[in-house]
């Protein structure tokens, strides 16, 4: 995939850099060693608020400097956002280690304040151990590394147990009947309707949530978002009618099937709230659901999932998660600290670092009243000993009916779906751009979809893909 930089980022990144340096003074390097000849990490989203994550977070960080005397660990409580990372970056602020997403890591990569992976990673063995639709996300053109994988994750279905059993879509052993395309998946929302009174499915609109979500089902339709020409140019290409078809599909579900919810501006945490207090049957959700709805009291008894149903032209699904970059100023001894602290959590390998963690988060799960019993997609090549463990761990832990999420288990396990990364160019761009078209059919009866991406499309050929740097 060949990279890019905006015009817009060079301008902040540029900026940015000249007011840090100003107030800090650039090109000074601090030493990576203490007092002790210790190796100095910085390691950032140290839990902010004190609780069970930040409990987990210290007995991690005691255990790792028991077991690696020669590091010293520095908690950094810096979040990645886009806002604050390019400042942070220029300034030389930037933790030594930090997560971020599929969607920025190629922005980072190009604009030069992620470390070069390869090396440290050879080093330590990783070679072929990272699935390979993953490591082509992390890689630059060379097939240099910049990111460690920690979790992924391709989107299903969430549905509440109780609603699929009042509308007669639930086998008597807990197996829910299985939507095979979205046509389907309407039908479903419109016999809990009838059978509840309460919306068959929610969809969001707002804050990027509701174009995420749409570019994977616009893609089961045949929808192509962007193509790169001969030049290196990249063009929108979703003035189309698969694209068109993809949106009358969620104006339907609102105005021909009436399963949505009244609401129409949908953020990711109305979302959840719909979804969690009943008031939504179905959602696109990944595996990690059960802890965004937990704290509305949600029991695990309640929470279901199920695969990801076909489109008219694809079975496909989208792929994310989270990696550890980190920062360009780093030595070869912080990289390395760097991967070992990481592996205390994620490692191909079940290690008893590996092994201790993953009972942790188990722990806190069912101490949560969190449902534990979904099976993500991992990062990891071939059999990897921890996967066989951690879901040997889910296995045993599992507070609810097994059968419950079995269909979405078997999905994830089987490979018999396509699976595609998020957009390559200014993804979180054309989410809201397209949150826009979601939010108009959801409000007016009459929205014509055509028209609604043609101008979609201009408005982010024109404001962003035309004013990238190549």
């Amino acid at each position: 995939m060949k990279k890019y930089i905006s015009i817009k980022t060079v301008s902040v990144i540029t900026a940015a850099a000249l007011a840090v340096c100003a107030l800090t003074g650039c090109g000074r390097e601090a030493s990576d060693k203490d007092e002790q000849g210790r190796t100095i990490i910085s390691i950032g989203n140290y839990p902010t608020n004190e609780g069970k994550s930040k409990e987990t977070w210290d007995a991690k960080w005691q255990k790792f400097e028991t077991d690696n005397p020669d590091v010293k660990i520095e908690p950094n409580q810096w979040t990645f956002d886009l806002k604050t990372f390019y400042a942070k970056a220029a300034g030389g602020q930037l933790p030594n280690l930090f997560m971020t997403h599929f969607t920025e890591i190629d922005q980072c990569i190009e604009a030069g304040y992620v470390a070069n992976l390869t090396e440290v990673l050879e080093k330590r063995g990783y070679e072929g151990k990272f699935n390979k639709r993953v490591l082509d996300i992390i890689s630059d053109d060379n097939g240099d590394i910049y990111a460690f994988p920690i979790s992924t994750y391709i989107l299903g279905i969430g549905y509440n147990t109780d609603m699929f059993e009042a509308a007669g879509l639930m086998e008597e052993d807990g197996t829910p009947k299985q939507p095979q395309t979205w046509d389907e998946l309407a039908e479903f929302a419109v016999k809990i309707k009838e059978a509840t009174g309460k919306p068959g499915f929610v969809f969001p609109s707002a804050q990027n949530n509701g174009g995420w979500l749409f570019t994977c089902l616009a893609w089961s339709f045949g929808t192509e978002f962007m193509k790169q020409d001969a030049d290196g140019k990249w063009k929108a290409t979703f003035n189309t009618p698969e694209a068109t078809a993809a949106l009358q599909y969620i104006k339907d579900l609102k105005w021909k099937y009436d399963v949505l919810p009244s609401v129409s501006l949908i953020d990711n945490t109305e979302y959840y709230k719909l979804y969690a207090t009943g008031n939504a049957g179905m959602l696109i959700a990944a595996g990690s659901m059960p802890s965004s709805v937990v704290q509305y009291g949600m029991q695990p008894e309640q929470v279901g999932m199920f695969a990801i149903p076909a489109g008219p032209k694809r079975h496909v699904t989208l792929l994310g998660g989270t990696l550890y970059s980190a920062s360009n100023n780093s030595t070869s001894d912080q990289l390395d600290a760097g991967i070992r602290w990481i592996e205390a959590s994620y490692n191909y390998n079940a290690t008893e670092d590996f092994k201790l963690n993953k009972q942790r988060e188990i722990e806190v799960a069912l101490e949560a009243n969190q449902l534990v019993g979904i099976k993500s997609m991992k990062p990891w090549s071939g059999n990897a000993e921890s996967v066989k463990y951690e879901y040997e761990l889910i296995d045993k832990n599992t507070n609810g009916n097994p059968n419950h999420v079995r269909l979405y288990n078997e999905f994830v396990e089987s490979g018999d779906v396509e699976i595609q990364p998020e957009e390559p160019i200014c993804a979180q761009e054309l989410y809201g751009i397209l949150d826009g078209c979601i939010q108009e059919v959801l409000t007016n009866k009459d929205a014509d979809c055509a028209k609604l991406l043609e101008k979609a499309n201009s408005d982010f050929q024109m404001n962003y893909l035309d004013n990238l740097s190549y």
